[in-house]
């Protein structure tokens, strides 16, 4: 058994078969293509909220305490829309500003654009507590808010002279200090060392005189004590004696410069304390509030929402799972059509392979693709092979042909001779010489034809001159011209050489000189040429014979073939001299062509790589 079918076709086993293959290959490709867009969707859309939210979150801060800080520093909103132009330019987002009641007060958005559902933040530098710069306030009041605290240019520059003289004290027991500007304009030195100046022995450099108020400081505390002291008293507090003023030097002063210092009329308490700091917070805010702008609402178009967390909820799943099926699906059922139109030229092909030679099949051309063009080309193949066989039959049939006609006439005469019939008289003999002649001509031709097809064909090469070349062939037929009434002329160019076997080439030329002869009537004339034509020489016999039709031409160069096929090997030749000069030429390199009109005569032109005379080394 050899694992064919009864009818000889081989089976193909379902998995080596190429549907399936096509369609293992696309469900694969289809679900590592879903797979892996699934899982860069989750991970990229995770990832994209997960930093969204925190540039979102630190984009609003920024907002914020960049709007805080125009409001600590100005009475109103007149001039806040540059500054908002410029943060949305810089976040990408929508900023807008609007009173309590919703009165616009800025927007970085067109005109007539609707507002977000709700405020994202409240812009209040006296109640915040998103201030988070260093040395921020624990007060909720933004510490740029420093109204009758700001210092005037000749105490910043007392003050200034005082910290650089702390500065240079610390210096000269070894510590090295920073020198901070408050908002309010007053400086503050600090040592680098963790170790402290008592540490060192510099406690001398602390003099007091930093710390002491100034005038302008000194008067907005004794403003903010008068405004404190209903408070106070009314939680049994009160201030002792004038307005003590203790100053903070790491900066961290929520007062702006110094505490308040207020003294129970009880026995001291934290809760009292705790009174005091309310009371002298909410003193402060009344104290600063002529000097900040108006409390405004803030949005920030949609990003004022929470952006809601990516969640692959059930129905998402669903949906997930929903899509990459039908992707699947139709990637499967798209491959499978493709595949069979893809896989039934192929069986067509394969079908039409398996034919017996004899039939000749043909295959339908149902496509334009690579199948079509394959068909295409089967076809041809095809019909070159069935051109062939025709041509091998009738050559066969012509070999016999050709080969039987001397043979039976020199059989005919031998057994005539033989019989006593005729006597062997010298014209006898010629005659039967003849015959061999011929026959020995047609072998010798069939010889050249099977050398010539299996590539073995010598060739002595040696530079030729066109012209001599054509005198030789037309010294050898000049006296059949003469019997037939022909004039033979040659026109030969100088310049034209080539590099050639010269037997081979007075072969071939001699073929077509003995083919045109045989074509022209008596009065007509044969023309040998020969000229340079670039890097080609070009030989070419012109006859002015009867010519050959336009639907004969394709076909001069076929073995055995004779326009008339009732002439004989006598008056036609025996077909055979024509593909022998196409495959002499071939040999060497060069074409073989004809062209003719029926009454006018016949051109035949041969075209070899020419070659430059002897002695020019061009």
């Amino acid at each position: 058994m050899n694992g064919r079918p009864p009818n000889g076709r081989r089976r193909i086993p379902w998995r080596k078969r190429l549907v399936v293959r096509l369609l293992f290959v696309s469900a694969l490709i289809a679900v590592c293509s879903v797979a892996a867009t699934a899982w860069l969707a989750v991970t990229t859309t995770t990832s994209a909220l997960k930093e969204e939210q925190g540039q979102d979150l630190a984009a609003d801060n920024r907002i914020l305490a960049r709007l805080s800080g125009y409001a600590a520093t100005h009475t109103d909103w007149t001039g806040v829309r540059p500054t908002l132009r410029e943060l949305a330019a810089r976040t990408g987002r929508r900023i807008a500003l609007t009173t309590a009641d919703r009165t616009p007060v800025a927007d970085s958005a067109p005109r007539g654009t609707p507002l977000p559902p709700r405020p994202a933040a409240t812009v209040d530098p006296l109640r915040t507590d998103t201030y988070t710069e260093s040395g921020a306030q624990l007060s909720g009041i933004d510490p740029r808010v420093v109204g009758p605290y700001r210092l005037p240019a000749q105490e910043r520059a007392r003050l200034d002279a005082l910290a650089a003289e702390r500065e240079r004290c610390y210096a000269r027991y070894g510590l090295r200090a920073t020198v901070a500007r408050t908002a309010s304009g007053r400086p503050v030195v600090t040592p680098a060392d963790t170790a402290g100046p008592a540490d060192h022995g510099a406690t001398g450099c602390e003099d007091g005189r930093l710390n002491t108020p100034t005038p302008t400081e000194r008067k907005a505390l004794v403003a903010l004590s008068e405004l404190a002291r209903p408070c106070l008293h009314q939680a049994g507090l009160e201030l002792g004696g004038r307005p003590f003023l203790i100053f903070d030097p790491s900066g961290k002063d929520p007062l702006g410069g110094g505490y308040l210092v207020a003294k129970s009329a009880g026995p001291g308490t934290k809760e009292a304390a705790r009174t005091a700091q309310r009371c002298l917070t909410t003193a402060r805010r009344t104290q600063l509030e002529p000097y900040a702008a108006p409390v405004a609402e803030l949005f920030l178009g949609i990003g004022d929402q929470n952006p809601a967390r990516f969640d692959m909820s059930p129905a998402n799943k669903a949906k997930v799972i929903g899509a990459a099926g039908l992707v699947l699906a139709v990637t499967v059922a798209v491959t499978a059509v493709v595949a069979v139109r893809l896989v039934r030229p192929l069986r067509a092909l394969t079908l039409a392979a398996q034919q017996p030679p004899e039939l000749h099949a043909r295959v339908p051309v149902t496509t334009r693709d690579e199948t079509g063009i394959l068909a295409e080309a089967f076809n041809g193949l095809s019909e070159r092979r069935e051109r062939l066989q025709a041509q091998r039959k009738a050559m066969v049939s012509d070999i016999a042909h050709e080969l039987r006609s001397p043979l039976t006439n020199i059989r005919g005469w031998l057994e005539v001779v033989r019989d006593g019939v005729v006597d062997p008289d010298p014209a006898l003999l010629d005659s039967l010489h003849e015959e061999a002649l011929v026959l020995q001509r047609i072998i010798d031709d069939l010889q050249d034809l099977a050398a010539a097809d299996a590539g073995t064909l010598r060739l002595h090469r040696e530079p030729l001159h066109a012209g001599d070349l054509l005198d030789q062939v037309a010294a050898a037929h000049r006296v059949a011209a003469d019997v037939a009434g022909v004039a033979l002329r040659t026109r030969a160019d100088g310049a034209a050489w080539l590099d050639a076997d010269p037997v081979r080439m007075r072969q071939a030329l001699g073929n077509l000189v003995s083919n045109a002869l045989r074509h022209t009537p008596a009065g007509g004339t044969v023309t040998l040429g020969a000229r340079r034509d670039g890097a080609h020489a070009v030989l070419t016999v012109t006859d002015t014979g009867t010519g050959i039709a336009a639907g004969d031409l394709p076909h001069v160069y076929e073995r055995f073939w004779r326009a008339e096929k009732s002439r004989s090997r006598r008056t036609g030749g025996s077909g055979l001299g024509l593909p022998i000069v196409r495959h002499l030429v071939a040999a060497h390199g060069g074409t073989a062509e004809v062209a003719s009109e029926p009454g006018t005569g016949a051109v035949f032109t041969l075209r070899l790589p020419a070659v430059p005379p002897p002695g020019d080394d061009r």
